[in-house]
């Protein structure tokens, strides 16, 4: 059976999703280090030990999700962190350009990965659906 454009929409969500989740939850360790964003998870009204969570989740879910296991459930389990940095967005207006960073992008991150969601992973996923196996 030949691939569908829906197998491709699915593998490049979940890669541009992965990318994002990986760069963003390495960015927590190497150079903001988790003392620093324990600091400011604490400054927008999260508990810093909080952060010794996200980071490595963001980073699981990255590779995850670039690697296609599980796709589903990783991108499901993803959608809390997403919802904590769009509550810190969202008071800031619309654009993310705007100071303290706005709304728009955490959102769309959101819907992302309940897209990632709801397609799964896709014909070219580690683990696919059972339908596509």
């Amino acid at each position: 059976m030949n691939s569908t454009t829906s197998d491709y929409a699915a593998l490049f969500l979940r890669l541009a999703l992965g990318g994002m989740f990986l760069a963003h939850g390495l960015l927590k360790f190497l150079v903001f280090t988790l003392i620093g964003t324990a600091g400011f998870f604490d400054s927008v009204g999260f508990p810093g030990w909080t952060a010794y969570i996200v980071a490595p989740a963001e980073v699981l879910a990255g590779v995850a999700l670039i690697a296609g296991f599980q796709t589903r459930w990783v991108a499901l389990a993803s959608v809390p962190i997403l919802l904590g940095s769009l509550a810190v967005h969202a008071g800031q207006g619309w654009l993310f350009s705007n100071v303290g960073g706005g709304w728009e992008y955490p959102a769309f991150l959101t819907v992302a990965a309940v897209v990632v969601t709801l397609l799964d992973g896709g014909r070219f996923a580690f683990t696919r659906p059972a339908a596509q196996s």
